[in-house]
């Protein structure tokens, strides 16, 4: 049997043999997904499957059309899937016109497209390397970008031209800037008319932002490669949109999209539906967002509607959107609650927090949220049947829907894996940002109920063994995993500290996510892992959010402590003499923040790519949080571990992959350094080639095991195998 450490890096984390990047089509009869063969097979291929039958379909092996050549991934593409979080290879995107007529996909920089009424596959003589290509609403022709600039090919093959080319060697068309990617997690940049006749593209000129130079230290005949890295108080791209004019007379022609980009140089979301083109855009300092409305033959702007507040506006995934009739799609905190917004009023109640819009069918809109930080929910929203929550069992569901047609993602805490489920409710049609009509609740409908599409991602080699917890006065949220084979009575057991405990995610949810089976794993090794999620974690309402505001190290610490000790007073297993925390990016900044300054509490830490100099993270993750470090100098300061470093007195083990572009190695370097300078022992593992998600199986393997190994010897435990 696979050991876990071995079965996560060979499943990529069990993401491989799962259904994902999942479309409807416009008649709800037809659902196309990636998935890979088997859990174990990393290439992911195209597949159809009939809602009324049941019945799968491929559409696209990759390794049919690359006629077992090795794929290959131009540089721009490697960065796509790295700020995508992508683990697999093969067909990793794809985009369909608005018939689902034609699907298109790039694969290993070429232009490929598929017509799924006749399963017959093209390779158009697109330039390469092919990004992001897209077809139009009316499945004419199609997008892409390819050097910068953005290019427009006939479905057919035919008149392959560009439509805006860099006027500039920093400049390029029709793909997000480094923050937008990383940080605000807007990943298109080019947007089609629905009549296929006019696109929305942004331009990037990145010639005023600072250049970093990554080297692989580990092959000195490579030169190093140039990254424009807006760092904390830095400049950031210049940022524009632009229509440009891809049918008739005026071909080619370009309109500027008029905003006053000084005081909004942010560009956080932008589309194009019946009722013309429309962005959102956000001020520097991320207390002020306009959306706006576009005039497509002027470029010439309008303010739709505004959000402000006096710590940051928090971007909701999906919004803004529009529904078939119209009616403008936002959000806004009130009572202390991230609430849904159609024209302006609250469609969803104090208690709900909405996390993202993820459809907009007619006008029912789907939007995942929680009431309970643990768990999220799918949720529809309809002017005439109001709010419901088509979700059931505890856990974490998304999802998404056209022409009365549902997918349910859901993922519990007692069953393994991803279940996706299709649902009929009767339906309609319509138009909206997603097509398709509205209905009622989740019923089957047509004679037959819901239909799952397949999951071959592997079982799990452990069972978990978890405790879902509420902490302290805070009501804090913990996970609690013990060892199979402990028994009351056995005998405490040392304690590993396993959070993530920031602002990017929540860790402590009813899931069997794969980082509870890397907990359990460690708790299979005789400690009793415990996961606490604590301010500043998403879901819990704007004011947990906004309280780590200008200090995130402080609150994130205590609430660790807190948790830790009230786990503790519940449970006589948990030994507090010997305590270890580990963690990875946020949870690295915050392990080694755990034994700098709390070496009564925490006797030993491993830190993952830790943050441990503010100012060297992207302007817009850091400058939420910390504002700007000209204006806050003291919140850089007293959340950067590195001033710290003459404090450590506890065994520190330091982890950093040197191909990082996201923390940068220099983060654990200068940590390092200064650890040195203080003569203070710690120990640095470099992984050459390594990005901010490892994912070689090798790698990915052998530093859990490595961890394990610096853990018992650090807390003094014996190297015994495991139980």
């Amino acid at each position: 049997m696979s050991s876990l450490p071995r079965q996560l890096a060979r499943t990529r984390r069990f993401t491989l043999g799962a259904p994902g990047r999942i479309t409807v089509s416009p008649d709800g009869g037809t659902v196309f997904f990636l998935r890979t063969r088997a859990g174990d097979d990393p290439v992911s291929c195209l597949w159809a499957l009939d809602r009324a039958t049941g019945e799968e379909r491929l559409l696209v092996d990759p390794l049919d059309l690359l006629a077992g050549a090795a794929e290959e991934l131009s540089a721009e593409e490697r960065t796509r899937r790295e700020r995508a979080r992508e683990l697999s290879s093969g067909i990793v995107d794809y985009a369909a016109d608005g018939a689902c007529e034609v699907l298109a996909f790039a694969l290993s920089g070429q232009l490929w497209t598929v017509r799924p009424s006749d399963g017959l596959v093209h390779r158009l003589p697109a330039a390469e390397p092919v990004i992001d290509p897209r077809p139009d609403p009316a499945g004419r022709r199609i997008a892409y970008v390819s050097g910068g600039a953005l290019r427009v090919i006939e479905a057919d093959g035919d008149r392959d031209r560009v439509v805006t080319a860099p006027d500039g060697p920093e400049v390029g068309f029709g793909l997000p800037e480094h923050v937008a990617a990383e940080s605000m997690g807007r990943h298109r940049g080019h947007w089609w008319a629905p009549d296929g006749r006019r696109v929305l593209v942004a331009r990037v000129d990145t010639a005023p932002v600072q250049r970093w130079y990554f080297a692989d230290p580990s092959d000195p005949a490579q030169p190093p490669v140039s990254v424009a890295y807006p760092a904390a108080g830095s400049a950031n791209a210049e940022v524009t949109l632009w229509i440009a004019d891809v049918d008739g007379a005026q071909d080619g022609a370009l309109t500027p999209v008029d905003w006053d980009t000084k005081a909004f140089e942010y560009l956080t979301g932008a589309g194009w539906d019946g009722f013309g083109p429309y962005a959102a855009v956000q001020s520097r300092d991320q207390r002020h967002v306009h959306v706006l409305g576009i005039d497509a033959a002027t470029g010439a702007t309008e303010v739709l509607a505004e959000q402000q507040d006096d710590a940051w506006v928090e971007l909701v995934p999906g919004l803004p959107a529009r529904t078939a009739a119209g009616v403008l799609l936002t959000s806004a905190d009130q009572d202390d609650t991230r609430r849904l917004l159609a024209a302006g009023r609250p469609v969803t109640p104090p208690g709900l927090q909405l996390d993202a819009v993820l459809a907009v069918d007619g006008e029912t809109v789907l939007f995942a949220a929680s009431e309970e930080p643990t768990e999220m929910h799918l949720w529809a929203y309809d002017p005439a049947s109001g709010l419901r929550r088509l979700s059931e069992e505890p856990g974490v569901h998304s999802g998404t829907r056209r022409a009365g047609t549902t997918v349910l993602v859901s993922h519990t805490l007692d069953r393994p894996g991803t279940r996706t489920t299709i649902r009929r409710d009767g339906g309609g049609s319509g138009g909206g940002l997603a097509g398709g009509g509205s209905g009622g609740g989740l019923a089957g409908g047509e004679g037959r109920g819901p239909v799952v599409i397949a999951s071959h991602a592997e079982q799990p080699v452990l069972e978990l063994r978890v405790e879902m917890l509420s902490l302290g006065p805070r009501a804090l949220r913990g996970a609690l995993f013990l060892p199979s084979w402990h028994r009351p009575g056995d005998g405490p057991l040392p304690v590993l500290m396993d959070p993530y405990a920031g602002p990017a995610m929540r860790k402590v949810t009813a899931e069997q996510a794969w980082w509870t089976y890397v907990s359990q794993w460690f708790a299979e090794q005789g400690f009793a892992v415990l996961a606490v999620d604590g301010r500043g974690t998403p879901g819990r309402g704007p004011s947990w959010e906004r309280s780590i505001h200008l200090d995130f190290a402080g609150p994130a610490l205590e609430d660790q402590v807190e948790g830790l000790q009230e786990a503790a007073a519940r449970n006589p297993s948990l030994d507090l003499t010997r305590v270890a925390v580990r963690g990875w990016s946020f949870g690295g900044f915050l392990a080694a923040l755990a034994v700098l300054r709390r070496p009564d509490v925490f006797h030993a830490a491993v830190a993952g790519a830790p943050v441990t100099d503010q100012r060297l993270y992207d302007t817009h993750w850091r400058e939420r949080h910390l504002g700007h470090p000209d204006e806050h100098p003291e919140a850089y300061d007293r959340c950067s571990p590195i001033l710290e470093a003459a404090s450590l007195t506890r065994p520190l083990l330091l982890v950093h992959g040197l191909a990082d572009d996201n923390v940068v190695a220099a983060h654990t370097l200068r940590f390092s350094a200064a650890l040195l300078a203080a003569g203070r022992p710690h120990e640095v593992l470099p992984l050459p080639r390594v990005t901010h998600l490892p994912s070689e199986e090798a790698v990915a393997e052998n530093l859990l095991l490595h961890q394990l190994d610096f853990l018992r010897r650090a807390l003094g435990l014996p190297r015994e195998a495991t139980r």
